[in-house]
């Protein structure tokens, strides 16, 4: 399969912006390099989405508003396929690292309190931070964070695939190669070090922060599959849009 086919896929296995089709595993085991890009054209559509009303007048000066509307188009795109991942960490790490509890935990399809919590933390962080971003007129924010997630995906994935589970999760964290990663960081931070730096050095700092309690938990359960992945994008949204904001307040 050609490159431009792989980011389709790529874009159709994790949004509903291509279609969904079934992928064989030597392509699987390639999408982690395609996650930047894909994380731009999914950010692009979004801001393009909200946008479009602003720019008729509707809606201007309702910075919160577009912020929530920007959370939302981002779920429903997605599939709400992070959160899930996010929430099923949550529930897992809350009482249970116990290996085998931890595992049963994540292959249940329910969400207990922490995962709720966690998800609503997460989408109220977003809906916050997307604000700050769209009131000061920085739209290209909210791509940033949406790519930057992605990225800190592939990094989290380069450093935890010796520890990769069977499953689907486990072709698809075999693409975090070292070129994927390098490209990763590229994409990540060459945007917000030409435009706003300081942005660039608080989302690194803070995702450090925030991914390394994930990372250890890896090592606790003795495994990782792509729940833990979706929860790296998730997070990785946040410390994007809190260093984006830091970074203006000072």
């Amino acid at each position: 399969m050609s490159a431009p086919a792989r980011f389709l896929g790529t874009l159709g296995f994790l949004s509903r912006l291509a279609p969904a089709r079934v992928l064989p595993e030597a392509d699987l085991r390639r999408m982690m390099f395609h996650l930047p890009l894909c994380g731009l054209v999914i950010g692009a559509v979004i801001v393009l989405a909200i946008g479009a009303p602003a720019a008729l007048g509707l809606l201007a000066g309702r910075p919160l508003v577009l912020a929530w509307l920007a959370v939302a188009l981002l779920a429903w795109v997605t599939r709400g396929l992070h959160l899930d991942g996010l929430a099923d960490v949550a529930d897992g790490a809350a009482a249970h690292v116990e290996p085998e509890r931890f595992w049963a935990i994540i292959k249940d399809s329910r969400s207990g309190a922490f995962g709720v919590a966690a998800m609503v933390l997460a989408l109220g962080g977003q809906g916050v931070l997307f604000g700050e971003m769209l009131k000061d007129g920085h739209w290209w924010g909210v791509i940033w964070a949406v790519v930057f997630g992605r990225c800190c995906a592939v990094v989290f994935g380069f450093t935890a695939r010796a520890h990769v589970r069977p499953g689907l999760g486990g072709l698809f964290l075999a693409g975090a190669t070292p070129a994927a990663t390098a490209w990763a960081v590229a994409a990540a931070l060459a945007p917000a070090l030409w435009l706003r730096p300081l942005a660039a050095a608080w989302a690194v700092a803070l995702a450090l922060a925030a991914l390394t309690p994930l990372r250890r938990l890896v090592t606790a359960v003795g495994g990782v599959n792509g729940d833990f992945l979706g929860a790296a994008i998730t997070i990785g949204e946040l410390c994007a849009g809190l260093g984006f904001v830091l970074a203006a307040t000072v």
